[in-house]
């Protein structure tokens, strides 16, 4: 009788794609309706003037000019402010 387990396949060879995330086109590039500027999960980015969010949060140009990152500070619910990275295109 034999005392050893029977070996198995191993289990760790499933890995998922990389999904590519960041920015696309940094500040001074051109852009043209439709381009994308930032891939992201969640907001750290926001988009302003000339820019549109996506339903993935992917921050897309909205109409043709060139992108202009810069800060703002934000109030969050409980009164405390964090600054937050506004994506434009002027």
């Amino acid at each position: 009788m034999a005392h050893t387990k029977a070996g198995s396949s191993t289990k760790n060879n499933r890995e998922s794609a990389p999904k590519y995330l960041g920015v696309k086109l940094h500040d001074g590039k051109k852009v043209i309706p439709g381009n994308v500027i930032v891939r992201q999960r969640g907001t750290r980015y926001i988009a302003g003037i000339g820019a549109r969010t996506g339903g993935d949060d992917t921050i897309y140009a909205s109409k043709e000019g060139t992108v202009k990152f810069s800060t703002r500070a934000m109030r969050k619910f409980d009164g405390s402010r964090k600054t937050r990275v506004v994506v434009q295109v002027v």
